[in-house]
C-alpha cells in the first residue's frame, strides 16, 4: 500500500496510529475487527518494523545496529540483510567491517556514514526484524538517484511475504505498489 500526499497531509501520523505509536483522539484502530487496545502492546509492536524519517543509531557495532541485540546475533541473517539493503560493499570497505563502531559522540574511532548509508542500515535493521508489516516512510529521501532506483528495483524482493506500507511525497515512486491512497488534510481522498 502506498500512502501519498503533500507535506503535513497526515501520512506519517496515519501510519504511526496504525503502528500503535499514537493513540487516536477519537475513534479506534482495529486489526481484523479487534480494537488494537485489546492486544498486548508489546506483542502488537512486534507486528511492525519501520524505517521512519527520524531514527536512532545505537552506540555500538554495526552488528548491534542491525540486530538490536547485544548477544545472540544471527550473523548470517545480519549479513544477508546488509546485502539486501545494498550496504555490503560499504561495510566490507571498513577496516573493522561489521565490528565497526557507530556514534562519534560515544566512540572517538566510530565510523561516519552518509545519510543514504544510514537509511540503508535502517533498512537492514527492518529486514532483520522480519515483522509481518513493513513500514517505509520516505525510505529513499537521503539517497542519490542511482541508489534510489536500486531500492525501487529491489522493493518486491525486500517486501516479499510481508504487508508493506510505503509513504511518499512522490506519486511516481509508488509505481511498485499494489494500491495507492492519497491523504489530504488528514483524510483519505
Amino acid at each position: 500500500l502506498a500512502v501519498v500526499g503533500l507535506n503535513g497531509a497526515g501520512k506519517t501520523t496515519l501510519v504511526k496510529l496504525i503502528c500503535g505509536f499514537y493513540d487516536p483522539d477519537e475513534g479506534e484502530i482495529r486489526l481484523n475487527g479487534v480494537n488494537v487496545k485489546e492486544f498486548n502492546r508489546r506483542a502488537y509492536y512486534r507486528l511492525f518494523a519501520g524505517v521512519f524519517q527520524n531514527f536512532s543509531i545505537l552506540p555500538g557495532s554495526i552488528w548491534l545496529n542491525v540486530s538490536q541485540k547485544a548477544h545472540g546475533v544471527d550473523r548470517e541473517k545480519a549479513l544477508s540483510c546488509i546485502e539486501k539493503a545494498g550496504l555490503l560493499e560499504k561495510i566490507e570497505s571498513l577496516p573493522k567491517g561489521m565490528d565497526s563502531l557507530l556514534d562519534k559522540t560515544v566512540f572517538h574511532d566510530a565510523e561516519e556514514m552518509s545519510g543514504g548509508e544510514m537509511q540503508r542500515l535502517m533498512l537492514a535493521r527492518l529486514l532483520y526484524r522480519n515483522s509481518p508489516v513493513i513500514v517505509l516512510d520516505e525510505p529513499t529521501a537521503a539517497l542519490d538517484a542511482i541508489a534510489e532506483n536500486d531500492v525501487y528495483q529491489r522493493y518486491q524482493e525486500l517486501t516479499k511475504g510481508h504487508t508493506s506500507v510505503y509513504i511518499s511525497h512522490r506519486l511516481a515512486s509508488t509505481r511498485l505498489c499494489d494500491r495507492i491512497i492519497l491523504i489530504q488534510n488528514g483524510k483519505i481522498i
